[in-house]
C-alpha cells in the first residue's frame, strides 16, 4: 500500500498521461540524474507493477535501515582542530602512515593506495555515512511517499548543516592533514565529492512536508558559502590546478553547488572550461589518462576520473553545456575515455598496468548504463547488464536512479 501525507493517488486522467509519457507532477530539481526520468518511472510505480519492482523493494529495506542510524556531527570528534573549533571539519590523508625510522612516527610517509585505518576517527567516515543515509532515505521518500524516511533525512541534514552548535562550518581547512607535516590541504577536497549527492537527495525531498523552505533556504546559503571557500580559499584554488582527478571532482563539486545555490553562470563558466582543463588535458586521444595510470590502482582511478567526467556531463546537461559528445581537434573526448576501457572489461584485450590489487572490471558497467542512455546506445547497456552480476542488476537501487 502507498501511504504517506503527500502521496496523491492518481486520478483516471493522470493515468491516460501517464500512458502518454506526459508528466503529472512537477519533475524533482535535481541534476545529475534525469528528472522527467525518475518522475516518469514513479507515476508508473503508482499505477500498478513494473520491472523496477524488485529493486524498489531492496531500496525500502535499506531505507528502514538507514532509519537506525545517525544523526552525525563534526562535533563528535574527540580530537580539536587547530582553530579550536569542532565544527571544522577534519580529516586525514588515507595513504599516509607512521614513519617507520622515527621514534615518533613523524613526519608521516605515503604508501599509495593502502589506507591507514587512522583516518576513521576523524570526520571523513561520520559524513561518509551522512551522505549515504541521506540519499538512500531521499531516494525511499520519493518513490514511495512515506514521510517517515523523510522526517529522518531532514534530521540528518539539519544535525550536519543546519543546527548552530552541531552545524559543520562551511570549509575545508583541515581536510586531509598529514601530521608532521601540514594541517591541512587542497587535496583534501575530495572529501566533499559526495555532497553533490545530497544536493540531489534534498530535490528529491522538496515535497515532503518534513523538509521546510527555512531548510531549503539554509541549506542553499550553507552551499553558496562553501562553493565560495571552495573559489577563493588557497587550498580551492590549489584543487582546481590538480592535474588529475582531483581536479574533475573539484569541477563536479562547483558546478553542483553553483546549480543548487543558483549561481548558474559560475556552473556554465566551469563546465565549458572543464573540457579543455579536465578531458583534454587529463587524457591522450586514445582514451588513456597518463595521471590515473601511473597510480598504485591504475584501473579504479581510470574508473573514477571516468564518472567525475560523466558527472560533468551530466550536469551539463542542466546547464546547456554538452560535454558527452564535445571533441578537441586531437581527438580527446569523454566518449573516447570509455572506448579505451571497454576491452579490458569485456576481455578482448588484457590489463597489463600494474596495480597492487586486481582490477574489478565491473565498476565499469554502470558508466556503460549511463553511457548507453546518454547515446542512445543499446550495446552499451546490454554490456552493462552483463558486467553486472546476473542477481544483482533487477535488484540494484541504480536502475531506479537511472532507468531506461
Amino acid at each position: 500500500m502507498w501511504n504517506g501525507s503527500r502521496l496523491l493517488w492518481l486520478s483516471a486522467a493522470c493515468l491516460a498521461a501517464v500512458a502518454c509519457g506526459a508528466a503529472a507532477a512537477e519533475a524533482p530539481r535535481v541534476f545529475l540524474h534525469d528528472a522527467g526520468a525518475i518522475e516518469t518511472l514513479r507515476q508508473e510505480m503508482q499505477v500498478g507493477e513494473t520491472a523496477y519492482d524488485e529493486a524498489l523493494e531492496v531500496l525500502r529495506a535499506e531505507a528502514e535501515e538507514a532509519l537506525e542510524r545517525g544523526p552525525w556531527s563534526v562535533t563528535d570528534k574527540e580530537e580539536t582542530p587547530p582553530s579550536g573549533d569542532k565544527q571544522d571539519y577534519m580529516s586525514q590523508g588515507p595513504y599516509w602512515w607512521p614513519n617507520p625510522d622515527t621514534e615518533d612516527g613523524l613526519p608521516y610517509v605515503r604508501r599509495d593506495g593502502e589506507r591507514n585505518p587512522e583516518v576513521d576517527a576523524l570526520d571523513r567516515r561520520p559524513m561518509g555515512r551522512m551522505i549515504a543515509t541521506v540519499e538512500t532515505l531521499g531516494w525511499a521518500d520519493y518513490f514511495t511517499g512515506e514521510t517517515r524516511f523523510a522526517e529522518h533525512a531532514a534530521d540528518v541534514l539539519r544535525t550536519w548543516f543546519l543546527d548552530e552548535d552541531t552545524g559543520m562550518n562551511p570549509h575545508l581547512e583541515y581536510g586531509q592533514r598529514i601530521p608532521g607535516r601540514t594541517e591541512g590541504r587542497g587535496i583534501g577536497i575530495i572529501d566533499t565529492r559526495g555532497l553533490a549527492n545530497v544536493v540531489e537527495a534534498v530535490g528529491l525531498l522538496a515535497e515532503s512536508e518534513a523538509w521546510t523552505e527555512d531548510d531549503q533556504e539554509g541549506l542553499e546559503a550553507w552551499f553558496a558559502d562553501y562553493l565560495e571557500w571552495l573559489i577563493e580559499s588557497d587550498h580551492g584554488q590549489d584543487e582546481r590546478r590538480h592535474p588529475n582527478n582531483h581536479g574533475t571532482w573539484y569541477d563536479v563539486q562547483v558546478v553542483s553547488f553553483a546549480l543548487f545555490s543558483g549561481q548558474d553562470d559560475v556552473a556554465r563558466d566551469v563546465l565549458e572550461e572543464s573540457r579543455e582543463r579536465r578531458i583534454m588535458e587529463h587524457t591522450e586521444p586514445d582514451g588513456r589518462q597518463p595521471r590515473e595510470l601511473d597510480r598504485t590502482l591504475p584501473w579504479h582511478y581510470s574508473i573514477f576520473n571516468l564518472r567525475g567526467y560523466m558527472a560533468l556531463a551530466h550536469l551539463g546537461e542542466r546547464a546547456g553545456v554538452d560535454i558527452w559528445d564535445w571533441k578537441s581537434e586531437e581527438g580527446h573526448g569523454l566518449r573516447q575515455t570509455l572506448e579505451y576501457l571497454i576491452p579490458y572489461a569485456t576481455g578482448d584485450a588484457e590489463w597489463t598496468y600494474e596495480g597492487i590489487r586486481e582490477p574489478d572490471f565491473g565498476e565499469l558497467a554502470p558508466l556503460l548504463w549511463k553511457a548507453g542512455l546518454a547515446y542512445g546506445s543499446a550495446e552499451y547497456r546490454q554490456l552493462a547488464q552483463e558486467l553486472f552480476a546476473d542477481d544483482e542488476w533487477e535488484t540494484v537501487r541504480f536502475r531506479l536512479q537511472y532507468p531506461g
